[in-house]
């Protein structure tokens, strides 16, 4: 048995906003929530993006010959505190892994750094970078270009870097080390991979329902995941924290679907997309725009997503506001989904022409 529940609005899909869209930076957007869910969802995930991922970060450094951070090594420019606050910007990306290899015990990655007379012909100075360290069939470099010190005269010394999994910002006090020797130098380690998360709620409309939620999230990382990671692991977090509260479910609710003319409905959002453009108020700049681009209907425009129409031949932001404000008041958006109208990308001119054909034939 079920109890029955109204009809919530709740995205089928996110949408990436493609032209923004880098290695360290994605918009994402979902639509439409119901009023206030926007809020709900967005800071709920703000929270756990900023505070629950987890990311490869060096917790520890030895250096042959060097007992501890606080003294100048014969041959390199820096001292061992200036390397220390050098290695806290390493950032190290975790590799996928078989699933019976996975594991959150500290690696040790070990590497030799020999610099001979040659390699300092040039100027007398060689700089070693994150770059130089032997790569790791566990980790990739993300900043291999991070300088770590500079070498003066020639040498041969061995640098091993721990590497460990957690979360937040750990200082080198509360570090669990294990298999901790004598001249290992524990370190500060900034264990979150996202840099930045904004999120803000704007007005968007299903039908006549106007007062409903769109929700844009935006989030900057290191590097050492990329956006849609982030994205991804925390609502994975999220919903592992919802299922405990799911264990006192004593009946199931089920969501009252609307009862909705379905025909009608077809056919409402048919004669809107068969209008041509010429019909809604454009500026000339935007309409000259869209004529080049071949478009001559609304369907042959909300068809397109926002990164193809950018493409177009001096087709700007300004233009693009201009169009989807002009969408949004249709109820009608770029990069819509049509296929349950029979309407496609590929076969939108010829569905038009059919429902116009279906149209003159009932009268």
């Amino acid at each position: 048995m079920a109890v029955l529940f109204g009809k919530f609005e709740i995205p089928e899909q996110i949408k990436v906003e493609e032209e923004s869209a880098t290695s360290t930076f994605a918009r994402f957007i979902a639509e439409p929530f119901e009023r206030g869910f926007g809020h709900t969802v967005g800071n709920s995930l703000r929270r756990m993006l900023l505070s629950s991922l987890e990311a490869p970060a060096v917790i520890s450094v030895r250096i042959e010959g060097v007992p501890h951070e606080y003294m100048a090594v014969d041959g390199i420019v820096e001292d061992m505190t200036n390397i220390i606050l050098n290695l806290k910007n390493a950032l190290f990306r975790r590799l996928p892994l078989e699933e019976e290899e996975l594991s959150r015990e500290p690696r040790i990655l070990t590497s030799e750094i020999e610099v001979t007379q040659e390699d300092l012909a040039e100027n007398g100075r060689y700089d070693v970078t994150l770059g130089s360290l032997k790569p790791s069939s566990l980790f990739e470099v993300v900043n291999p270009e991070l300088h770590l010190f500079t070498i003066t005269k020639p040498m041969k010394k061995q640098v091993d870097l721990k590497l460990a999994f957690g979360r937040g910002y750990v200082s080198s006090e509360r570090h669990v080390v294990p298999s901790k020797v004598v001249d290992e130098i524990v370190i500060d380690s900034v264990f979150s991979p996202v840099r930045l998360v904004n999120y803000r709620v704007e007005n968007t409309r299903v039908g006549q329902d106007t007062d409903l939620d769109r929700l844009i999230i935006e989030v900057t990382t290191d590097g050492r995941i990329t956006p849609q990671e982030a994205l991804s692991f925390a609502t994975q977090i999220g919903i592992s924290h919802f299922d405990v509260f799911n264990k006192i479910k004593t009946q199931s609710i089920a969501f009252d679907e609307e009862k909705e003319d379905a025909e009608g409905d077809r056919e409402e959002i048919m004669h809107k997309l068969c209008m041509r453009i010429d019909e809604i108020e454009l500026s000339v700049r935007a309409s000259n725009c869209l004529s080049g681009a071949n478009i001559d209907t609304i369907a042959e425009l909300v068809v397109k997503p926002e990164s193809e129409m950018l493409k177009f031949r001096n087709f700007g932001k300004k233009s693009l506001n201009e169009i989807k404000a002009k969408l949004t008041e249709m109820g009608l958006c770029l990069g819509m989904d049509l296929s349950k109208y029979g309407v496609t990308q590929e076969n939108v001119a010829e569905a038009v022409a059919a429902f116009q054909d279906e149209m003159l034939a009932k009268k």
